[in-house]
């Protein structure tokens, strides 16, 4: 069985999310959400598939490899816009049947099994679909992720302060460092390598892989994501000048950009 994945290109209410990557390589609990669908598909059955990339495919093949590791053949291609289904089908493989998800062609725009919840329509929508994911993110093949108690979910490698507070719903990610007196939670995900500082609160939001935030920093209805911070609530978007307050721990990949986002200056309304 052959299944075809689209990547999603570059979509204009989520411009920021695609700065340092392709869409469908930007981590959801530690995962790339491309990797959610090739666990899916393997799971379905499936053999090969078939990756079309419009945006940096150099970017889903250094992710994917050959597939390899979900038991499959996977095979990424560029391609000069995002295909629709009919059109990928019509040029790949034409003895598929007709287009539909269950029969191994999507636009990954969504998670597997979430298509009530789209992921790139506006930075609100995008938490939500995280939200409402972060109880499947675990999956029976991952082995780091544990539920401490109902809804918060930490990394074997997690290393939080007992005299932190978490709440549920909430993620922490592998290598993720909570001090002393932060507040996790909740409807929080705290990415790979993060590192939270003593007094923090981080409340309704997303922390990025290697992001760093500063001690008694206060983040609620945001995306902090090294230096870029957005409020998810009024689609502001800026960069944080103190690195004291908020920064990225490493360099991030820099893939050829398909775009080049134009940052907003309205200020978020986050309290730091």
């Amino acid at each position: 069985m052959k299944a075809i994945l689209i990547c999603p290109s570059p979509r204009p209410a989520v411009r920021s999310l695609a700065e340092t990557m392709p869409l469908a390589n930007v981590p959801a609990f530690g995962q790339g959400l491309v990797e959610y669908w090739l666990g899916h598909l393997a799971g379905a059955g499936f053999e090969r598939v078939l990756v079309l990339a419009s945006d940096r495919p150099e970017a889903l093949r250094s992710l994917v490899g050959s597939g390899a590791r979900w038991g499959l053949t996977v095979e990424v291609r560029a391609e000069d816009w995002e295909l629709t289904p009919a059109e990928a089908v019509s040029k790949y493989a034409t003895d598929l049947p007709p287009t539909a998800e269950q029969d191994g062609q999507v636009v990954m725009d969504h998670f597997p099994g979430l298509t009530g919840y789209p992921l790139f329509t506006s930075y609100h929508d995008w938490i939500t679909a995280l939200c409402a994911w972060m109880p499947r993110a675990k999956g029976p093949e991952r082995v780091g992720p544990r539920e401490l108690r109902d809804g918060v979910w930490a990394d074997l490698h997690a290393r939080i302060s007992p005299k932190a507070e978490l709440h549920a719903p909430c993620w922490l990610g592998k290598n993720v460092v909570v001090g002393a007196h932060a507040v996790i939670g909740p409807r929080t995900i705290v990415e790979d390598r993060a590192f939270i500082e003593p007094g923090a609160v981080v409340v309704h939001s997303f922390v990025g892989p290697d992001t760093f935030v500063g001690r008694d920093t206060e983040l609620r209805q945001s995306v902090a994501w090294g230096d870029l911070l957005i409020n998810w609530s009024t689609e502001s978007v800026t960069r944080v000048p103190d690195s004291f307050i908020m920064c990225s721990l490493r360099p991030q990949p820099q893939w050829q950009q398909a775009v080049s986002p134009t940052l907003e200056q309205n200020p978020l309304e986050a309290q730091v």
